[in-house]
């Protein structure tokens, strides 16, 4: 779906877009604002110049906002601009580790808790005068503490609750790690948006020699976890795909985690055959670079790791020996959350831009149309894989 073929006009805005990215999301929401003014320019109707299009084309939808601290390290959210009737979308990156704030003499950088702590007091200063209003949290608060085991606290469904209590409509996040606490908010709006196109169209971008397809090509999955993303993304590819199990150790635990024995290989045989290894995110890393390790044992050529969030906990080094040994051929991650200098920096990096596709999602949900065809990007990924073979001389 082309944005500038949206007939967007076939229905009234619900409210005048104005978009608020807290700091930690600045520079990917700047991105964001240059698709929605570039669109929104070169749509000439006649309805845009009624009431209910006022403020529709201007050159800029960022709302002045900012989250200020006390000497204490208490802070406050404050809106420099009325968004009274305006349709708001927020937009928060809540893995942002490069900020800090000072309490007293000390500096210190901003967790999880902070930046979901500023969306809050955000959502407070608007103090219900916006018409409707959307969260944009592309990797989900405290999502992998969704389910419950034995006495723990239930953070990523208390969260959202939080969020839908002071007046929030929509939730929108990105390859969700279990979509399913979506069920603690069944009467609001929440979207998980998956980025399969974005890695299929950056890594053709990077790579001259693939052959996509059941020969030559192979979607793996890590862990169990991760088995919806490859069979999804292989069933679009028409290729085959395979997934590893942890083998545990549950008569010890370690960490308060049963240790990992080994990981087993379920799948078709991927000797000479280019993988993908999918996942929701990468964190310490460990998982992906043993599962590389084991996939190059077993004869496979080129083995590409695609990644939504790009966390690299524990820092870069061991994709860097990875790399070096030939592990590893390139690390495909999306710009959703905080990239270092040093990550950008790396021969081996592919970063994924997801901008055009989010100002794609507030562009559309604006105008209170329906996203379906957004979410399922299999007509997307056919048509530039198709491309390609055709620009490399392959059978389409």
């Amino acid at each position: 779906m082309s944005p500038s073929n949206l007939k967007n006009l076939d229905t009234i805005p619900a409210g005048r877009l104005g978009l608020i990215p807290l700091e930690s999301c600045a520079s990917l929401g700047a991105h964001v604002n240059d698709w929605l003014v570039k669109w929104r320019s070169e749509r000439r109707e006649e309805e845009d110049s009624s009431l209910a299009f006022e403020g529709y084309r201007r050159d800029s939808y960022l709302i002045d906002v900012n989250t200020p601290r006390f000497g204490s390290g208490e802070a406050k959210g404050v809106i420099n601009e009325s968004v009274r009737g305006d349709d708001i979308y927020i937009m928060v990156d809540v893995c942002n580790y490069s900020m800090t704030y000072r309490i007293a003499k000390y500096t210190n950088l901003m967790s999880p808790d902070d930046h979901f702590q500023d969306l809050k007091r955000v959502i407070a200063a608007i103090g219900g005068k916006a018409r409707r209003i959307n969260v944009i949290m592309p990797y989900l608060y405290e999502s992998r503490q969704s389910i419950r085991k034995n006495r723990e606290s239930l953070d990523c469904a208390n969260a959202l609750q939080e969020l839908v209590n002071m007046g929030v409509e929509n939730i929108l996040t990105f390859d969700a790690h279990d979509a399913r606490v979506q069920n603690s908010t069944p009467l609001h709006g929440f979207e998980t948006v998956p980025s399969s196109y974005q890695f299929i169209k950056a890594l053709l971008k990077c790579e001259d020699d693939l052959r996509i397809d059941n020969e030559n090509f192979m979607i793996i999955s890590p862990d169990e976890g991760s088995m919806n993303r490859a069979i999804y993304l292989a069933n679009v590819l028409k290729v085959d795909m395979g997934m590893f199990y942890r083998r545990r150790d549950y008569s010890k635990k370690v960490s308060g985690l049963h240790p990992v024995v080994a990981h087993e290989f379920l799948g078709p045989k991927v000797a000479g055959k280019d993988v993908i290894i999918i996942d929701d995110m990468i964190s310490s890393g460990d998982t992906m670079l043993e599962v590389a390790e084991l996939l190059k044992s077993r004869q496979v050529r080129k083995i590409f790791l695609c990644s939504t969030f790009g966390l690299f906990t524990e820092g870069l080094e061991k994709f860097d020996t990875a790399y070096e040994k030939g592990l590893i051929d390139r690390v495909l991650t999306t710009n959703l959350a905080y990239q270092s200098p040093e990550l950008l920096s790396r021969p081996y990096y592919v970063s994924c831009d997801m901008s055009k596709y989010i100002a794609l999602l507030i562009d559309t949900l604006n105008h209170d149309l329906s996203i379906s065809r957004l979410l399922n990007p299999v007509d997307r990924i056919t048509r530039c894989v198709n491309n390609y073979k055709k620009e490399h001389g392959q059978p389409v």
